[in-house]
């Protein structure tokens, strides 16, 4: 094997034992994810809004973007539950450039994994303490869920994991919802079949561990749009879209249907302000279909207090280092129009 063993690195347990939830902030937790789960459960008719940073890179930026949001939160708490995104690991295509907080808690600098383990985790926690709001963070290494089990409000599969059978089998053993991508091909039958995997109960080896799974009942889909051959996006979140999708999950009778729709990637072809546009018209599909009223749950926006991205080093309070964000202006408004038509 040609790796080089650089340093063993403190385990879930060890992690959570150092960096412990207080046990208020797990009260508020469990009370913030019976009301999420009520949603998948289809017995609230609230909508779910999952919004913030395309990658969290700062945790005073991040923080004073959820501070901003739980604002909100309060004004819009009768239609609305808000989770904030904290996506600590960034998915890369070849495997270049910023990987997340998890990987460089400092994105000027080298990679240190042990550093970003505890820097993710006081985030997230910092996030349920200070704002009560349990936030929304991708599954992008099954392995390293564990660190944050006990902290997260929502959980997403990648469109390049989808497919993978640890994060299906993983996503089999959380407790909160998770939400699975349709991979970036665009084959919705894949994404169903994640789906009908992680609702299973399994047997398998995680962290050195043989665990069984119990199956998870609120796994459900996120469309995200897809790219052909040729590399141009092709937007799935059109009504004929959900019509198309809300049938198949009615011919594969999974337990509760849910349909999430991410606002950018392939569907806004990656133009950031098309998703103020393309939320107004989930919402117009909704209103005219019941079946969709009923099995479109939420959307996905990419916010950030400032709107665009920079690259690393330029050093702009709030812009993100990936991929372009709509700013706070425009979120504030976006939030308080889809409560105003749901």
């Amino acid at each position: 094997m040609n790796l080089k063993f650089e340093k063993k690195l403190p385990s879930p347990q060890e992690v959570r034992e150092s960096i412990p939830l207080s046990k208020e902030a797990s009260e508020i937790r469990a009370t913030k994810i019976k009301a999420l789960n009520d949603v998948f459960e289809s017995k609230s008719d609230k909508f779910v809004l999952i919004i913030g940073p395309c990658s969290a890179d700062n945790e005073d930026s991040v923080c004073e973007y959820i501070g901003r949001l739980a604002k909100v939160q309060e004004k819009v708490k009768d239609k609305i539950i808000i989770v904030p995104r904290i996506y600590t690991n960034k998915p890369r295509t070849t495997g270049e450039g910023y990987k997340g907080m998890m990987s460089q808690p400092d994105p000027s600098k080298a990679p240190d994994l042990s550093e970003g383990i505890t820097a993710i985790r006081n985030l997230h926690i910092r996030a349920l303490t200070d704002f009560h709001m349990p936030a929304a963070d991708e599954m992008l290494y099954p392995e390293n869920h564990a660190y944050l089990s006990d902290v997260l409000g929502y959980v997403a599969v990648g469109a390049r994991s989808v497919e993978n059978q640890q994060h299906r089998l993983t996503a089999s053993g959380v407790d909160i919802p998770v939400g699975m991508k349709n991979p970036t091909c665009g084959d919705i039958s894949v994404m169903l079949n994640s789906i009908k995997a992680a609702q299973l109960s399994h047997e398998f080896i995680y962290n050195n561990w043989e665990v069984k799974s119990e199956g998870n009942p609120l796994a459900h889909a996120i469309l995200r749009g897809a790219v052909d051959s040729d590399g141009r996006s092709i937007p799935n979140y059109h009504y004929e879209n959900l019509v198309q999708l809300a049938n198949n999950y009615q011919e594969m009778e999974l337990n509760n249907p849910a349909i999430i729709v991410d606002c950018n990637h392939a569907n806004s072809m990656k133009k950031h302000m098309e998703q103020p546009r393309i939320a107004r018209e989930v919402l117009m599909s909704r209103k005219y279909n019941s079946v969709l009223k009923d099995m479109v749950k939420g959307l996905m926006i990419e916010s950030y207090i400032e709107s665009g991205r920079q690259e690393i080093g330029e050093n702009v309070f709030g812009k993100s280092i990936t991929d372009p964000c709509i700013g706070w202006e425009d979120s504030e408004k976006l939030i308080y129009f889809i409560a105003e038509n749901l």
